[in-house]
């Protein structure tokens, strides 16, 4: 029987350990995948397109790309964040939308510690100081690092990812706060040592480091501004493996120069990646990854699987396990 085919990029998945590369038999054990060129030179093809997959928002899915996907059932995003797809629009072509949640905690939470780390212990200047010192240039003149263990870490978010690095915090004997629009129980807040902070302000205050770990809306947009960084220890460090628009960069780069706080660890931006020009990466005090958080050979192997499971949901008519509605 003829496999049904989806739209997927292969030249954006194709670099070496990429999830194409790596779980293409998974993917095409399903489906026969048409890259997007190839609707472009054959649009007789459009019309046996039933899913599309993406990858980092890879391919764009316009209403140009709905009006010529005439049997388009479901677009599945490799990721749980779906801000960069307009949902309604989507389904007003009777298209259902879906994501892979929860397989991606524990990688995010993971990078949310090392990139914490990474600052406090000035990791990446030991690094560099060890490829490209001088002859009798001892490490001295390095400034001192910052002890993680027994600090004070503040989680602005604390869903599944923020509640994964509370128990990892926890196990550095650091006190944890806490900003949510729910409370957590009373046994879950026991559970990691966390007091939920009603006003992000007392968070903020309080916290040596400032991690940010809420999905992007039109209320966390900048949730993080110059109010905010503002309300920050001079000696406070942000951390953010959220979203890049969650937090005003212009307002960062700028509480960053003016050593308002002292450093910030990113695993998001806007643009990804940043243009190489860009403020953020002159500074020494900051490290930038180009959005790293879910990328394992295990998670990513657990993406696609979730991806394939929700396309064929879709196809046998089912509702996908995890359809986004909005």
């Amino acid at each position: 029987m003829e496999k049904p085919c989806v739209l997927a990029s292969r030249e954006h998945m194709g670099s070496p350990g990429s999830m194409f590369t790596s779980f293409s038999a998974h993917i095409e054990e399903h489906f026969t995948v048409v890259e997007p060129d190839r609707i472009r030179a054959s649009p007789e093809l459009c019309s046996k397109i039933r899913a599309v997959m993406l990858w980092d928002g890879t391919p764009p899915v316009t209403r140009t790309l709905l009006q010529s996907l005439p049997n388009l059932k479901v677009v599945v995003n490799g990721g749980v964040g779906v801000d960069h797809l307009d949902i309604p629009l989507i389904n007003s072509f009777g298209v259902r939308v879906c994501n892979t949640p929860h397989v991606v905690d524990n990688a995010t939470a993971d990078l949310a510690m090392a990139l914490m780390l990474a600052s406090a212990r000035r990791v990446i200047e030991g690094d560099h100081f060890s490829r490209c010192h001088g002859d009798g240039e001892v490490l001295d003149h390095l400034p001192l690092a910052t002890d993680v263990s027994g600090s004070t870490l503040g989680i602005v978010g604390m869903g599944r990812i923020g509640y994964k690095v509370a128990k990892r915090a926890a196990a550095f004997d650091m006190k944890i706060l806490y900003h949510n629009r729910n409370r957590r129980s009373v046994e879950e807040e026991q559970a990691v040592g966390a007091t939920f902070c009603p006003l992000l302000a007392d968070l903020l205050h309080a916290a040596d480091f400032v991690m940010v770990v809420v999905n992007l809306s039109k209320e966390t947009t900048h949730l993080i501004g110059r109010e905010q960084l503002s309300a920050m220890k001079p000696t406070a460090t942000l951390v953010n493996v959220s979203r890049g628009m969650v937090v005003d960069q212009e307002a960062l780069v700028d509480a960053l120069q003016k050593k308002r706080i002292k450093a910030a660890a990113l695993d998001v931006t806007y643009p990804e990646p940043l243009p190489r020009d860009h403020p953020l990466l002159s500074l020494p005090n900051v490290i930038v990854l180009p959005h790293m958080g879910t990328h394992t050979l295990e998670t990513t192997g657990h993406m696609v699987q979730k991806m394939v499971t929700n396309a064929l949901a879709a196809l046998a008519g089912d509702t996908p396990p995890d359809e986004v509605k909005r």
